[in-house]
């Protein structure tokens, strides 16, 4: 997202943050639900995209739209979003939508917060996100577009709903059952990546060739603190190609343990 979308994207979800920090944590939960409903809406209905995208049409109509299609089925925080979103500036329909979308998660992590399990949230998306990777039979069921959503929200509900908290079964149903032209493994990993964005922590993905210790996670941890200047959080990715050491991917940056000292070495300087 890039140019007028994402400046109006940054505004809304910063109102949007305002008004959840006084719900709790099964409130929001719900208004994510009640976003990602409103999502698939406007994905499987183009007239509505346009009227609610069209900058020619006035914001008190869009406004006027928005809580005549949402009034009674929405909570008014999920109403109050759709219409400060609907009344923004995008560059086009599907900006819109997918600005919805990560609202949606966005309020399922406030609950998260709320709970005072945004972290283990946060760990329990990479973990799931790795399970699946290593599952490719179970991967190739839920990418079956010939079953539909219902199906496959179903099928991947079985196989965490005891093993992960709500919120984290909320949004690996949701990558499941809506995966909008995203892989699943891919998609989820953006769910872990958002909590790391709530927690004001960068996120580095680790890729080793076997799990590597917490002394050495949390070394990492440290020089990748020191190299970026902000707190991190370290996703593991097992990779038996990775052959003598471990690669990190920051971003789009790929280091190695020298290029890392490097980067260490050179902000140290520039500090000093």
């Amino acid at each position: 997202m890039r140019g007028s979308s994402l400046v109006s994207l940054e505004a809304v979800e910063s109102r949007f943050n305002d008004a959840l920090a006084s719900l709790n944590g099964d409130a929001a939960v719900q208004i994510g639900q009640q976003l990602f409903a409103v999502v698939d809406l406007l994905d499987t209905t183009g007239a509505l995209r346009r009227a609610l995208t069209d900058p020619a049409r006035d914001s008190a109509a869009k406004t006027t739209l928005v809580n005549d299609l949402l009034g009674s089925h929405a909570s008014q925080q999920t109403v109050d979003v759709v219409a400060d979103a609907a009344t923004s500036r995008w560059s086009n329909m599907s900006d819109f939508a997918d600005a919805i979308e990560r609202l949606g998660a966005v309020a399922v992590l406030a609950g998260a917060q709320a709970a005072g399990r945004l972290e283990q949230v946060g760990h329990e998306l990479w973990d799931s996100s790795q399970v699946l990777a290593n599952l490719p039979q179970v991967r190739t069921v839920l990418s079956d577009r010939r079953a539909d959503a219902a199906a496959r929200a179903e099928f991947i509900g079985a196989l965490f709903a005891t093993k992960v908290s709500e919120e984290t079964l909320v949004l690996i149903t949701r990558a499941a059952a809506a995966p909008r032209g995203a892989q699943l493994v891919p998609a989820i990993q953006r769910y872990s990546d958002l909590v790391a964005e709530r927690r004001h922590r960068v996120a580095a993905r680790v890729i080793a060739s076997a799990q590597p210790s917490a002394e050495q996670i949390a070394r990492i941890e440290s020089l990748l603190r020191d190299a970026y200047g902000q707190d991190i959080q370290v996703d593991v990715i097992i990779d038996p190609s990775v052959i003598g050491g471990i690669r990190i991917q920051v971003g789009s940056d790929i280091l190695d343990s020298t290029v890392l000292a490097r980067l260490v070495d050179i902000r140290r300087k520039i500090a000093s």
